[in-house]
């Protein structure tokens, strides 16, 4: 197979930035593309001039085959694709460009390589295809919306039908106090979930669980948001978050349902989440704010996809479940671009022995 590397700052298919990347094929033949975005933030869209993509499996985990011309693929992800070389002979454009329907500025530029048949001579005109515009959700919604997992004899789908824990996290910004931040006016701008921003504490959870070392964590973590507003709205008045050391504790085995819900706070933006430790299946999603009576009358509880990686879609939400059958501290994560780089850590402990 052939893997290619997307990162967005720079711009890259495999690392490749001066040279343009050739990708060989012969035709007739077909190949499995490994797709992963290792960009930091955003979302990128993925097609080949002239070519369909059969997508076959994502984050590791198979899915039922469809076809399609333009993936999209958030930080963190693997998408794996069947590319049959069945064009006529030529070089044909590879193309990855930003998805971001938020108001949030990015580098509207795209990455690309060629796709390059045998005998083909180097002075032939390159075969183009036009990216999507950074704001196509339509486009990106069609790809998600095709995922399903599998669910064969030999590849089930496991989803817990029933849940045990129902947990609902805002995820996004607030303004917190920083007095040596003379630029911003003695605040910043950080990350929370359930309007709870992580401090890092300077010994490691699971060592402090093991050998019950008091003061280093709490577990408090709100369930729920503390603050209910209208969340795809623009915020409360207050934007000043709760700092703390929180965790939310689940039982062995138990099953958990958890909502991420974006918000408006600064600006909506599309937020890559991912769940440390474990597989999850992605039930549902939709724009605007989670209603928990009608919006769960639409969950797919038959062949919802298998993920690690899942972003949550700017002004919306989404829903996923899992088994906490991986003792441990285990954190859900994601980045914000308005920050860059601040990261809030939501430590998820799950208790008991097999």
């Amino acid at each position: 197979f052939t893997m290619l590397k997307l990162s967005f700052m720079y711009f890259l298919i495999l690392g490749t930035c001066a040279d343009v990347y050739n990708l060989p094929v012969e035709s007739g033949k077909t190949y499995l593309l490994r797709i992963v975005n290792a960009a930091l933030n955003e979302e990128l869209f993925f097609k080949i001039a002239g070519h369909k993509l059969t997508v076959v499996e994502v984050d590791a985990t198979y899915v039922k085959p469809f076809k399609i011309e333009t993936i999209v693929i958030a930080p963190g992800q693997t998408t794996n694709v069947l590319l049959n070389a069945n064009q006529k002979s030529g070089k044909y454009l590879v193309a990855a460009s930003p998805f971001m329907d938020a108001p949030v500025a990015v580098d509207n530029l795209t990455a690309t390589a060629t796709l390059h048949y045998t005998g083909t001579l180097a002075a032939t005109p390159t075969i183009l295809t036009t990216p999507p515009p950074k704001n196509a959700t339509q486009i990106a919604n069609n790809f998600i919306s095709s995922l399903r997992g599998l669910n064969s004899k030999k590849y089930p789908v496991n989803v817990p039908l029933t849940v045990d824990h129902s947990l609902i996290f805002t995820v996004g910004l607030g303004i917190n106090p920083c007095p040596s931040c003379k630029a911003a006016n003695g605040s910043r701008v950080v990350a929370a979930i359930n309007n709870v921003t992580f401090i890092m504490p300077t010994i490691a959870l699971l060592q402090a669980h093991y050998f019950n070392i008091k003061g280093v964590f709490t577990t408090d973590f709100p369930a729920n948001p503390p603050h209910v507003f209208n969340y795809s709205g623009p915020g409360p008045a207050n934007l000043n978050t709760e700092t703390g050391t929180k965790v939310y504790r689940l039982p062995f085995n138990a099953t958990v349902q958890v909502v991420l819900q974006d918000t408006g706070i600064i600006a909506p933006e599309n937020h890559p989440v991912h769940l440390h430790g474990f597989n999850f299946f992605v039930v549902g999603r939709g724009v605007g704010n989670f209603n928990p009576k009608i919006d769960p009358k639409n969950f797919n509880l038959v062949d919802p996809v298998e993920r690690n990686t899942i972003g949550v879609p700017a002004g919306g939400w989404t829903a996923f479940r899992f088994r906490a059958d991986n003792p441990g501290k285990k954190t859900i994560s994601y980045t914000t671009r308005v920050n860059l780089i601040s990261k809030l850590k939501n430590w998820l402990e799950k208790l008991g022995t097999k």
